[in-house]
């Protein structure tokens, strides 16, 4: 299958604009929905929502939705994992600003690289690699002091941006679950679906729990943003990233990936009014540098000669 796939041409350039524009978004919709209805009740919905598409679509691909073929076990891992990436990711949005949170968010392909060095021989990181997650921690550490020795110090914030880190740690142990079981064979449908049907229980259940679906408001704003985020982010973004991932080079894709956090930051500022200071801006730069060349590391040791 890898001997079929080519170098990113054109054509993937402009899916993977348009899926990076719209990853950077989901956060900020998410955001700017908040007053109507909580991020736990909008990322619960969306993922019920999502799940019922994916399932008619595996039934029109004619896959089977079986449990019997040994993957039950870790999907519901994956699944369990996936409802407590975005159960930080939508905790932290209350706290922290969605520009933090994209960036923090993409820590993942860090905390997975790490995790597939310990689990397989054939994933073991190159000095490159070593050098990315030095500088990613680094990021981390900067940003973070942005919040201790910045002029308006916010526990608040802090404490959101800690959410944003553990939802891309939640991610990349996803990531390695997938790779380390059943499911690395397994369609890209049923793994999504797993992780949907999960989120959506686990997710609206914390929301109850915590309160969070006493005042709900179906505003065309709330109505715009669910039809967003089920149908354009977790059921049609995602499965337009499998494909392309059967036909284009990983490596390849992956680089232009990084534009996510990019226009994620970008929306902050321009649709919620989002301030970044000095050190984030500094730290972030340093994250995703490292995040490059952790993911991307044939790509920069091509370039590198």
């Amino acid at each position: 299958m890898s001997a079929t796939r080519q170098g990113v041409d054109a054509h993937a350039l402009q899916w993977m604009l348009l899926l990076c524009v719209i990853w950077g978004l989901q956060q900020v919709a998410i955001k700017l929905a908040a007053p109507d209805m909580a991020p736990l009740v909008q990322v619960g919905l969306r993922s019920g929502i999502a799940a019922v598409l994916v399932a008619l679509f595996m039934l029109w691909r004619r896959q089977p939705l079986t449990l019997g073929d040994g993957t039950l076990r870790a999907g519901l891992l994956v699944g369990t994992l996936f409802a407590l990436e975005f159960f930080f990711v939508a905790e932290g949005l209350r706290h922290s600003s969605a520009a933090h949170i994209v960036v923090l968010l993409y820590t993942a392909p860090i905390f997975a690289a790490l995790g597939l060095h310990l689990r397989l021989p054939s994933e073991r990181l190159r000095p490159l690699q070593w050098l990315g997650i030095v500088l990613a921690f680094v990021g981390i550490v900067i940003a973070f002091a942005g919040g201790l020795l910045g002029p308006q110090v916010s526990s608040a914030m802090l404490l959101g941006d800690l959410f944003g880190l553990l939802a891309g740690m939640a991610w990349g142990a996803l990531t390695v679950t997938v790779r380390c079981s059943r499911l690395s064979e397994a369609p890209a449908a049923k793994t999504l679906l797993y992780q949907l049907v999960c989120g959506c229980v686990w997710l609206l259940l914390a929301a109850w729990l915590a309160g969070q679906t006493a005042e709900i408001r179906f505003t065309p704003l709330v109505w715009g943003n669910l039809l967003f985020q089920s149908v354009g982010v977790a059921f049609a973004s995602y499965l337009i990233w499998f494909w392309l991932l059967r036909r284009y080079l990983a490596s390849g894709l992956g680089v232009f990936s990084f534009m996510t956090p990019l226009f994620g930051v970008l929306f902050g500022v321009l649709l919620l009014d989002e301030r970044i200071d000095a050190f984030f801006i500094g730290g972030g730069l340093l994250v995703l540098l490292g995040i490059s060349l952790v993911s991307a590391d044939g790509w920069w040791r091509r370039q590198l000669g």
